[in-house]
């Protein structure tokens, strides 16, 4: 059972839950208010500590630690470079786990291993060479510590269950702290996460996840908010079985996540080697929390995210119970999605089951030591069968994989037929074991959004992901790839202890923290280019709509593909073409034209008939027009875009091709808002998008005069084809004193430069 709380409620003594601050005074003795109540969370005290003023109001917060892989350091980098920075001012951790096993592009993979290298030499950061470890298991097994605050240009950066608020964001944000800024946010509302009771043998941590993920994230309950797991039923879980939870919430929209720690906290710091990264963390004896998700552990079954959300949650009995039913009403929804393709589910139920192609357990999620093992007890003596079923397993880390040599599990997985593979992120994102043409996949990883598996719909190529815990994924293999819950099998779950070797790291991994070396050169592949100018924002501003999409989310894959464009993603031109390519083709083309009518704006060359046109339409409209300060660029509407990854690209791909700004009803996460407004495009809101459309005109007089004066209600202009202007109202939302100055100048590293 997973209950949400209508409004807020109190934890007294970090067991009780209750709504009135008259019970709060009987069951502690003490009077007290609401805000005080509020600065009783683990999320307060973490916040103050790491809020370099004294409003908590509006936070300028400094890390502890960053972390990057391979398809974001480079332009972080680049963008910390272009705006001044001499040396990294905090442990910089740059990991290579997302393009090592992708070919595409030649060299250029490694040219930008190689780039981190001479760049954690130069600067003084740390590096994890290729294969080594996926970027959230080094972390967890080196950098994290109770209390402490890591940002990540990864969207899973999440280790609050070892007491260790972490967020994933842009690009922008973690060069702002290379260059000694701060990130600048409000504070967020703390929502308790009350986990009760214990989980049933062959239930696992993604099966508490897609619970939590299906009752929270289409109602946006917990959304930029922080997760705070709390309840007596955390004592019951194994510390890996919290970190696969946690890592999951960021597919809640969650801004961050922290949890209680304790013994078994503690004995994790320890076999890792460092004890000192341990303390105690509790909420205060009274703590209020904005909202409350109950979990009843013992209540969670084996659980499935269908195609292709993983908030598209049902039981794997409830799926199974009503095959037929529920396979064409997912197939059906992912066909109104879908360009150019269909996906056939229905297929896929015969002989008295659902048959699945493929299995994966990997990444942050799968591939943890206690996910391995538990599948390695459920295949040990079975096979996967000779068939169409194939199941490929990721270590996290090469500790994790040395122990899991060491006792025998690799050995079980193999012996029945899994391929064990390199620590790699590549099933996440589809750059590794994509399926073949119409098969069915099911994986312990943490994302299943639309071409996550490697899948071109625009070119008639189309594989279908759910995502599942490993024990039912091992299950599922040993019964030759036909749908089965773990809860469903006989087995005995041995929990072999984990023997962590540091040696591993120490003999591989570069650690330069406090030991720059300014004279070292860095190693430039062909493929690492610079970002182009960016121009300044004019006093007027005209766009014009080059995709309007009406998905209720968009997610950053759609706006710039993950898999082998990655591969580019040193190349800000090049890789800017992939821009919306298999969400809406024709965006990269029609902005290219905007992009060049205000190349020639600048360069004096004057205005296309097109132009000239739409001008015209104002001034009969009664609006004064001043070509000479108005930018040109294009714009795209969605209805909520940048649901997923943090990835800059996602906003940075856009600005490369002439972008000036982004019209939504609404921000799926502040990591896209702050990408956009980090790149130098204005963050619009709009509540009625039906008045302009796909090739209309959007003006929008006295923009940079709005910004700078904080007027954030906007009157703006929509200009059809056939001349007509519509007035509609637009809003910018909050904007920190520094972003408005970002997006005057033009990006953050003009406004660094500047300023």
């Amino acid at each position: 059972m997973v209950k949400l709380y209508d409004g807020g409620v109190y934890l007294v003594n970090g067991t009780q839950l209750t709504r009135s601050l008259e019970e709060v005074k009987a069951l502690t003795g003490e009077k007290t208010c609401q805000d005080c109540a509020k600065k009783g969370t683990m999320a307060y005290s973490i916040l103050k500590a790491h809020n370099t003023v004294d409003d908590m109001e509006h936070l300028r917060l400094k890390y502890d630690s960053m972390t990057s892989h391979d398809i974001t350091y480079v332009g972080i980098i680049q963008t910390a470079r272009a705006s001044g920075m001499k040396e990294f001012p905090l442990p910089y951790v740059l990991t290579n786990c997302h393009n090592s096993l992708c070919a595409v592009g030649g060299t250029i993979n490694e040219d930008d291993h190689k780039f981190a290298l001479s760049a954690a030499h130069k600067y003084g950061g740390i590096y994890v060479p290729t294969n080594m470890a996926n970027i959230h298991s080094y972390n967890r097994e080196t950098m994290t510590g109770c209390g402490r605050m890591i940002l990540g240009s990864d969207s899973h950066t999440r280790y609050g269950a070892l007491g260790n608020m972490a967020v994933g964001e842009g690009g922008g944000e973690l060069a702002k702290q290379l260059l000694g800024r701060t990130y600048d946010f409000s504070y967020p509302g703390v929502v308790c996460i009350y986990l009760d009771g214990e989980p049933k043998p062959g239930v696992g941590p993604q099966d508490v996840a897609l619970s939590i993920i299906g009752a929270v994230y289409k109602n946006g309950y917990v959304k930029n908010k922080v997760m705070e797991f709390v309840g007596p039923g955390i004592a019951k879980l194994p510390i890996e079985y919290r970190n696969a939870i946690d890592v999951m919430t960021t597919e809640t929209t969650c801004w961050s996540s922290i949890w209680v720690t304790d013994d078994e906290t503690k004995r994790y710091y320890t076999i890792h080697g460092r004890p000192e990264a341990y303390k105690k963390l509790d909420p205060a004896a009274v703590a209020y929390y904005d909202g409350c998700v109950y979990v009843d552990l013992s209540t969670v079954e084996c659980t499935i995210a269908m195609p292709m959300h993983p908030s598209n949650t049902y039981t794997i009995h409830e799926l199974l119970d009503n095959a037929e039913d529920i396979l064409h009403a997912v197939q059906e929804a992912a066909n109104k999605q879908l360009k150019g393709v269909k996906m056939d589910l229905l297929s896929k139920y015969h002989d008295g089951g659902i048959w699945v192609e493929q299995g994966e357990i990997a990444g942050c999620s799968g591939g943890t030591y206690d996910n391995i093992c538990a599948a390695a007890d459920i295949l040990r003596g079975k096979s996967c069968g000779n068939g169409a079923f194939s199941l490929n397993v990721y270590p996290g880390s090469m500790p994790a994989w040395s122990c899991l040599a060491k006792n025998g599990r690799l050995f079980d997985l193999v012996s029945a037929g899994a391929i064990i593979r390199e620590c790699f992120c590549g099933p996440c994102f589809g750059a590794g074991d994509t399926p073949a043409n119409g098969e069915f996949s099911i994986r312990h990883t943490t994302r299943n959004f639309p071409n996550r598996e490697g899948s071109k719909p625009g070119e008639g190529q189309l594989s279908a992901v759910a995502l599942m815990d490993a024990r039912s994924i091992a299950a599922t293999a040993a019964n030759g790839g036909k749908l089965t819950a773990a809860t469903d099998i006989d087995v005995e779950y041995t929990n072999p202890p984990y023997e962590y070797d540091a040696g591993i790291y120490a003999k591989r991994v570069y650690n330069g923290w406090g030991k720059p070396e300014p004279e070292h050169e860095l190693k430039f592949g062909p493929n690492i280019k610079d970002w182009p100018e960016m121009p300044a924002l004019t006093d007027d501003l005209l766009v014009k709509v080059c995709s309007y999409i009406t998905d209720p989310v968009t997610t950053t894959d759609e706006l710039i593909p993950s898999g082998e464009t990655s591969s580019y993603r040193s190349n800000p031109e090049r890789l800017s073409e992939f821009a919306l390519s298999r969400r809406d083709p024709q965006y990269v083309s029609r902005s290219k034209v905007l992009r060049q009518e205000d190349r020639d704006r600048r360069a004096g060359k004057g205005l296309s008939d097109e132009i000239k046109a739409v001008y015209d339409s104002l001034e009969m409209h009664g609006l004064k027009v001043d070509p000479e300060n108005t930018d040109i660029g294009s714009t795209i509407f969605a209805n909520m875009p940048g649901d997923g990854s943090a990835r800059e690209q996602a906003a940075s791909c856009q600005r490369v091709m002439g972008a000036s700004a982004n019209f939504a009803k609404a921000y799926a996460t502040k990591r896209y808002r702050s990408n956009c407004i980090n790149w130098g495009m204005t963050p619009f809101l709009v509540e009625h998008p039906e008045v302009f459309d796909l090739g209309d005109y959007i003006f929008i007089p006295d923009l940079k005069k709005a910004i700078l004066e904080k007027n954030d209600d906007i009157t703006a202009y929509a200009v059809k084809p056939d001349g007509t202007v519509t007035a509609f109202q637009c809003f910018i939302g909050p904007l920190t004193d520094p972003e408005r100055q970002i997006i005057v100048d033009g990006c953050l590293i003009n406004s660094y430069r500047n300023n």
